[in-house]
């Protein structure tokens, strides 16, 4: 029986927000990076880049404000039924972000996600210091993220779901990428496009 790896982005995939977009408000700059996400996901501009600038914004939020953060998130309808389906399967659920840890390690598992990886957020002293700790997951890494899992689980058919430009690598190597509540650019170069916005949607293309 063929093992399935699912591998979905977090932000605008997963879950229905922004996370960054979350973490601005607190400091006031929502408006401003939400803009700056936009432009980041359609490919505009280079993502490290832009994640390094947006994280900037973040200089001085509390590490109080990830609770609040957290009460705003919003996961993506069937999102669970979605994961709990490629369980009974026996497939695997993995998760890349270029968004944080401190968020997703509350989310992913109470969804039922088994492995996923975001980005860092640097604190001192309780606050944002506006920087990302450790190496910055972009593109490229969500890319080797999904090879790692797959061979790590011994998967059979990989697939990767997402919304932004930073998703294109991992659809690229994978089986079949599935462009979800997707950007133009997205949409284009992708296996097929899922256009209703239930995770539910992706099932029948899963063994």
């Amino acid at each position: 029986m063929p093992r399935s790896l699912v591998v979905l982005d977090a932000d605008s995939t997963l879950i229905q927000n922004e996370v960054i977009e979350l973490l601005a408000d607190e400091a006031g700059r929502g408006a401003e990076v939400a803009a700056a996400t936009e432009a980041a996901m359609r490919g505009e501009i280079d993502f490290a880049t832009s994640l390094r600038n947006r994280v900037a914004a973040l200089a001085g939020v509390p590490v109080t404000a990830f609770e609040r953060v957290l009460a705003r998130v919003s996961p993506t309808p069937g999102v669970r039924e979605m994961i709990e389906a490629v369980h009974a399967r026996g497939g695997i659920v993995g998760v890349v972000s270029g968004g944080f840890h401190e968020i997703l390690d509350v989310v992913a598992p109470d969804l039922g996600v088994d492995v996923w990886r975001a980005n860092r957020l640097a604190v001192d002293n309780g606050v944002l210091t506006g920087d990302v700790d450790g190496e910055i997951v972009d593109g490229a890494a969500k890319a080797r993220w999904l090879q790692t899992w797959a061979q790590e689980y011994g998967a059979t058919a990989t697939f990767a779901v997402g919304d932004g430009a930073n998703d294109l690598q991992m659809m690229g190597v994978a089986d079949l990428g599935l462009a979800f509540n997707a950007k133009p650019k997205v949409r284009e170069q992708a296996s097929l496009v899922v256009d209703r916005i239930d995770l539910r949607e992706i099932l029948p293309l899963i063994p």
